[in-house]
């Protein structure tokens, strides 16, 4: 889809202006292919300033493709801890183990085989191919498709099938030349940076002269903005149990919201669930009779697609589970212990707020238990 003439018009100044302006990230000085695989995956749903001190933490954690194989999930996730979108983390981890056992430990260079380990989709694989392997892989991910939407008119909202094909088309035929990997992060640059989504720096663009969205003055209409769902409304209610300088901790299933990390027990109530309801689906989880002493504050989370409330009630029993079907593991943890668990930035704050309540002993009060749920969460 692309003439010689109009690549050469494309790809020579891209890679220029590349060179002369790209952010000089960590990832982009190694060659090390884990390095620049944990970047990319890093990079998925995360800004660039989030991303440079969790890689930077997690390669000395974790240095290379079988240290991360062999080590434990848990030590895993709670590296990842914060950065939210932890499927991830749980494929990152899977993947290293099969680089082990299929590859001798070296991953392999081309986005082919790379697309059959978890967690590579077609991004990822032509990222790592093209960055770490100099393979003629192409890549879109959302600043590409604006670039390229912009530089060739292409129509349809994204997610659209035939405007995917299209980008993709047009990124292979882009990326055939010298320094692919370099012109594959050179097209996400210019997105990141120039041609941005809202107020684009047309006058500072190297390719402007070939752009058919500048030249029909379109640049503000695409790629057209994709409607966004309202974030749906998520009520948990979670169980506050001290006992003996521990409180209990349980670790969800793997998939699902927050699957694999550990919590204080929760399960799913409707915003009207009565704190005496609540607490006997605790119960009832939990394979153990609970008494309910009080409720603390609720910890409100804004996650990218639910408005997350988290009702803490803290509860007693004579009765200590160490198991339960609804969960893969329970265990009582002092808090300290809890600090090495993968657990979630919104499980993190509601275990802040419990603890800040005085639950281990300390002086705070406990609010005395109404006949409903408080309707306003406290955002912590």
């Amino acid at each position: 889809p692309v003439s010689p003439e109009r690549h050469a018009a494309l790809h020579g100044p891209l890679l220029s202006w590349y060179d002369r302006n790209k952010r000089d990230l960590p990832w982009r000085r190694t060659r090390d292919p884990y390095a620049i695989w944990l970047s990319e995956v890093m990079l998925q749903q995360t800004q660039v300033a989030t991303v440079i001190p969790y890689w930077e933490r997690f390669l000395a954690r974790f240095p290379t493709v079988k240290a991360l194989a062999s080590a434990p999930l848990d030590d895993v996730l709670s590296g990842w801890k914060g950065l939210g979108y932890y499927s991830r983390a749980r494929n990152l981890h899977r993947a290293a183990q099969e680089v082990v056992e299929r590859f001798g430990g070296k991953l392999p260079s081309t986005a082919e085989a790379l697309l059959t380990l978890p967690g590579f989709g077609r991004y990822t694989a032509g990222a790592v191919a093209s960055i770490a392997f100099g393979e003629e892989a192409p890549i879109v991910d959302g600043n590409v498709a604006r670039v390229l939407s912009r530089l060739f008119e292409v129509e349809g909202l994204p997610g659209d099938r035939e405007r995917e094909a299209t980008l993709w088309a047009l990124a292979s035929a882009l990326v055939k030349g010298e320094r692919p990997g370099d012109f594959n992060q050179a097209l996400m640059e210019h997105g990141a940076t120039v041609c941005r989504p809202e107020s684009p720096l047309c006058l500072l663009c190297p390719v402007r002269d070939g752009c058919i969205a500048f030249k029909k003055g379109r640049v503000d209409e695409l790629p057209p903005a994709k409607v966004r769902a309202a974030p749906r409304k998520l009520f948990l209610a979670l169980a506050v149990w001290p006992h003996a300088g521990t409180l209990l901790f349980a670790r969800r299933a793997d998939k699902g919201l927050f699957g694999g990390l550990w919590e204080l027990p929760a399960v799913e109530v409707e915003e009207d669930t009565s704190e005496a309801e609540a607490t006997e689906r605790l119960s009832t989880t939990l394979g153990a009779p609970l008494t309910l002493l009080g409720t603390l504050d609720s910890v409100r989370r804004q996650l990218t697609h639910r408005d997350l409330t988290l009702r803490l009630l803290r509860v007693s029993g004579d009765k200590r589970p160490t198991k339960s079907a609804a969960f893969q593991e329970l265990r009582w943890c002092t808090p300290q212990e809890a600090e090495a668990l993968g657990m979630s930035t919104a499980m993190q704050r509601a275990l802040d707020a419990a603890l800040g309540h005085g639950v281990m002993g300390g002086d705070a009060p406990v609010k005395k238990t109404p006949g409903r749920v408080a309707r306003k969460a406290t955002g912590r």
